[in-house]
């Protein structure tokens, strides 16, 4: 039986293809890509998690029994635990300083999705932020399995491919697959549309992100 999850997997699975083809998945998979662009996106990612976390302890508040706010809250932690584990790690070996952290700003497409995850917190249901919320957790599982296949051991990323292809990431992907099923199947077919709108989003910006990265986006105007 097909479940409400594989029918969303269903429907970004164009974007999916896409996703392994952009050139910042393609370049860090042979090993090749610039150290700059790979030292823009991990700024960029640790901006992001820090409001994905937030986002995330959002979802717990509104989760609708004991299982699903302790899932999301210890997900919340994890989110902050890899955030720190950035400063510790990549971070300082591309060569950022704390200091020039703290100076960062959201690139364009990481204010936008990170306004939008907020947003879906702040005012729509429980159902549909729970579905906004996975994309970041699958389609980082699915192309870090991808990634994992090909990648040599020697790749100076090997480490970020490590981090996707972790059994306890699997098991943290699993979980919130199986909430966004539990949800699902209480829900409105006028909910249940909104999830997939929700997740076909983050989804898109999760494409967006590792694009605008690789181009080290800019804003175009300035004051």
């Amino acid at each position: 039986m097909t479940s409400f999850t594989d029918t969303l997997w269903q429907d970004i699975a164009e974007l999916n293809k896409k996703n392994l083809a952009l050139p910042f998945i393609r370049e860090l998979t042979a090993g090749t890509l610039d150290h700059e662009r790979f030292k823009f996106y991990v700024m960029q990612d640790s901006l992001y998690l820090n409001s994905y976390s937030r986002a995330l302890s959002l979802t717990a508040a509104k989760a609708p029994h004991a299982d699903a706010m302790l899932r999301f809250a210890k997900s919340a932690q994890e989110a902050i635990t890899v955030e720190r584990a950035l400063h510790a790690g990549f971070l300082r070996q591309f060569g950022v300083s704390d200091a020039e952290l703290k100076k960062a700003e959201k690139s364009p497409t990481c204010a936008a999705y990170t306004n939008f995850l907020l947003a879906t917190a702040a005012v729509d249901s429980y159902e549909e932020l729970a579905a906004a919320i996975l994309p970041c957790f699958w389609i980082y599982w699915h192309v870090g399995h991808e990634i994992a296949k090909v990648a040599k051991p020697d790749n100076p990323y090997i480490n970020w491919i490590n981090t996707y292809t972790d059994p306890g990431f699997e098991a943290a992907v699993k979980a919130v697959i199986a909430l966004v099923d539990e949800a699902a199947q209480n829900a409105t077919l006028e909910t249940r549309a909104a999830m997939r709108k929700t997740f076909v989003l983050s989804s898109v910006y999760e494409w967006m992100f590792w694009d605008s990265a690789y181009r080290q986006e800019a804003w175009p105007v300035g004051v």
